[in-house]
Parts: C-alpha cells; structure tokens; sequence
C-alpha cells in the first residue's frame, strides 16, 4: 500500500468531554481530519451540546463554556455527519481508547453500532521511540517539535497527532511504521478456511469465544474483555506460540457469547470449558489435581487431600484445610518455601519419623521434631500460624450472595449468584436473582470458582440476598 500506515484511508479522531467517564460523561466537541494517500482531504469539526453542565475545571482546561455549546448541535443530530467521515477509514487518535469509547457510547445511546479499526498514536510511539519514557501529546510536542495551536481544543489536537504521523514518516523507515501498525492493530492472517465474516460480526466488548474444528468439534474456549482484539490476536502473522498456528489450521467456525464484564466472562469460561473439554484448553481441565493441605488433628500429620474429597461444607473444615494449591507437587513446593521462616522440620513436612536430625536442623532452621525435642502437636501449631494466610475459609454470609457487573458499553447489568462458594449462574433479572438463589446447593466444589470468587470480593461488595432481599 502507499501508506506505512496499511491504509490509504485515515480518521483523526479528537474529542473534548465533560468529564474521563464514557458511560458516564458526554461529548463538547468532535474533530475529524480525513487524510487519504498521504494528504488532508478535509478537516471538519462541531461543538456539540453535552445535555449536562460542563465542570469549571473542564471549562478551564479546554475554553469550552456552557455558553459555547448552549445552541450546538446534540450528539444525535450530528451523527449522520461523523459516521460518514469514519466509516470505511482507520480510527487513529491519541490515547484512542478515550475517544473511541466516548464515540461508541454516544453512538449506542442513540440506538446506533459503531466500530472500526483503531490505531493509538500513543501505542505508536512507544513502539516506534522505546528509548523515551514519557508519550503524551505534549511529550509529543517537545520532542517533535510540533506546532500546538489551539492546544486542548478537539481540531487542534487532531492536527497534531496528525502532524506526529509526518514525523515518523519522515524520521523511520517505511517497513519499520507498517510493521509497528500492524503488531498494534493485531492485524490477522486470515485463515482460508474460515467463513471471511467471522471477524467482523465479534464485538469489541467483555464475553466468551469458542473455536470450532472439523465435524463442528469445539477445540479451544477462550475470554477477553475485548472479543474482537482478542481472537484477530491468534491470527496475527506472528503467531505468539505454537498452540496459535494450530488452532488458526484447525478452525472452521467462531462462536462467542457477550458478558457484561470480565468477572461473568471468567466464569463462563471455567463454566464452559469443563463442560465442553476442548481439544486445546489445558490449563482449566487440570483442576482435578487441586489438593488442601489438611491438619486434621494436633497430634496427626498433615495431609494432602485431593479438593474433590474434601468436606469444604463441614463447619470444622474451615479450620483444617489450607489452600487450595494447583497440584501436589505446588503443595510440597509451598511447604519447603515457607519451612525456613517457621523454623519447620523436613523430616516432619515429609512425613518421616523422628531420628537423625534433618538438614533443616543441622542449619539451626528446625525446632528439633527430627531428634524428638519437640512434639508433632507444637509442631503442627507452627504449621498452622505459618499457612494460616492459605486457610480455607467458612462462607461468610447467611445465605447466597449476588455480585452484579454491568456491561460498559450496552449498559445492561447481569448478576452473578453465589452459595457456599458454588457458582449457581448468572441472572439477568431480579427474579432469576432470587430463582437462582433458591437453588438447592448440590454443584461440586470448584475451586477455580473459589478463587475467583474471593478475588471479586476483595474488589467489591456483594448484595447478600436475604428473602426479602432484592437486588436495587
């Protein structure tokens, strides 16, 4: 292509807003410059009335008043007008994400898709200038020597991301600026085989993706807060790994299913795939070989038990067993790990009886359960104190909790329902948040489950649904 860019057509995009919220704030103005084959065919832009008050400090920074966009246009009556300079063009922007975010939700509150391809000039230049730290617009203008007129206002940023582009054309070889593009734009090497709209119909949003083979056979279930980055990611020219070249041979088909957020996206795929158990997916089929360390008794060893057989609902249990760790192996390793620190013996994390000392003891790293100087009870109160951040804990609620997320885009909220550490499903009403919380807890223990689970509670308050309890 004439472009180092990969495309002939080009949109810079910049936009001022009432706030950094795209579900929340609103847009003050629009600027488009159109380039094609290298020249500006046009640069349009429109103030544009946000439906709220723009905040002092705003007005401040971009010079944009109440009084300005009083009489502008609304979103909605120049839409028509933004559409038309963007479709079918390369969306580039600096720190694209903000403006493409801001341009989706003002699209989708009018009841209108938008997507495009998206170039970050930012992204660009750390690619293109690793050697710099810093990549703002004015880091930008300092080390380019760009002429900022109009600073803060939407047609003046444009044109100076613009103006960034030249400069890399004029400063890095043509191969180097289509490579750099390409790699941010995770450009796909589309397989053959693959019906050529795949792509196209995947949202840029949270969910679930499942690759189908031959006879239709699912053979990889993967998730992604951005469905469409992140599959065209396994078909990119330079494949990251093996397992990407053989899944973009073995691909017939793509299916995906939206969520409302990473959370719902990351129980649905643990959902899925041990459901499914596809071909490619490893890492989540290997769960059975979960263990708890268990010290059921102050004078008994410790010992490994597989998850699948602990009691994790016995109230005593929460007190026992710590973990749960990935495999055996991981348990063991943890236990040398922490020996040293809690002054724990070898012989007794290893099960063997007292006699000769262990190495431990020998370095004076052992209370002396090897030569019988202490006792596997004070031995096992050690232990405890030194897994107690690994202790499996009691459900801490009454009964099930919900954990809502909603999506960023299409703003609709699913709840997600829990009990006793089970996974009961997700609602996407309230009264299916209260049908799922009735549901007899009969599932397995999970404990990719678990430890997602406890993850999302460190990050966020549940709504524990008592019965007269509704979600608001």
């Amino acid at each position: 292509m004439s472009s180092p860019y990969l495309h002939a057509r080009i949109a810079i995009v910049d936009l001022e807003t009432t706030g950094t919220a795209a579900t929340g704030d609103a847009i003050t103005e629009v600027a488009i410059v159109c380039v094609e084959d290298g020249r500006v065919v046009e640069e349009w832009s429109s103030l544009v009335h946000p439906g709220t008050t723009i905040p002092p400090e705003i007005q401040a920074l971009t010079g944009i008043t109440d009084a300005m966009v009083a009489d502008a246009p609304s979103f909605e009556d120049i839409a028509r007008d933004v559409r038309s300079r963007l479709e079918g063009r390369l969306f580039v922007a600096h720190n694209a994400r903000f403006d493409y975010a801001f341009l989706k939700n003002a699209f989708r509150r009018i009841g209108q898709p938008f997507s495009a391809e998206v170039l970050c000039t930012v992204r660009l230049s750390r690619r293109l200038f690793p050697e710099h730290p810093r990549h703002s617009l004015d880091d930008l203008i300092a080390r380019h020597a760009l002429d900022a007129a109009a600073r803060h206002r939407a047609l003046g940023d444009a044109r100076l991301a613009w103006q960034f582009m030249q400069r890399v054309v004029e400063m890095k070889p043509a191969e180097d600026i289509a490579a750099a593009t390409k790699s941010i734009l995770k450009m796909p090497s589309f397989p053959p085989q693959l019906d050529a709209t795949a792509l196209e119909k995947l949202p840029d949003g949270p969910g679930v993706y499942v690759f189908h083979g031959v006879n239709d056979l699912p053979i990889y279930i993967g998730k992604s807060v951005n469905l469409k980055d992140r599959v065209r990611s396994h078909f990119s020219s330079d494949h990251r790994n093996s397992n990407d070249v053989r899944l973009s041979l073995e691909v017939r088909r793509i299916e995906f299913e939206e969520t409302a957020g990473e959370f719902g996206a990351l129980l649905r795929e643990s959902q899925l795939i041990k459901t499914v158990k596809p071909l490619r997916n490893l890492r989540l089929r290997r769960n059975a070989a979960m263990v708890f360390v268990e010290i059921a008794s102050p004078d008994a060893p410790h010992r490994y038990v597989p998850v699948d057989e602990a009691d994790v609902d016995d109230a005593s249990a929460a007190g026992t067993l710590f973990g749960p760790f990935p495999a055996l192996a991981r348990a063991k390793a943890h236990l040398t790990q922490i020996a040293a620190g809690h002054r724990l013996c070898w012989h007794a994390l290893r099960h063997a009886a007292p006699g000769a000392p262990c190495f431990a003891h020998q370095l004076k790293r052992c209370a002396g359960y090897c030569v019988g100087s202490e006792s596997l009870a004070a031995h096992n109160a050690r232990l405890r104190d030194a897994l107690a951040d690994r202790a499996f804990p009691r459900w801490p609620y009454g009964g099930a909790i919900a954990i809502p997320e909603t999506h960023p885009d299409h703003g609709w909220t699913h709840w997600h329902v829990f009990n006793r550490w089970r996974y009961l499903g997700t609602a996407r009403t309230e009264p299916e948040v209260h049908e799922l919380a009735a549901t007899r807890v009969d599932t397995e223990f999970d404990a990719d489950i678990f430890k997602l689970l406890q993850k999302a509670l460190g990050e966020r308050a549940p709504v524990v649904l008592a019965p007269a309890h509704a979600p608001t």
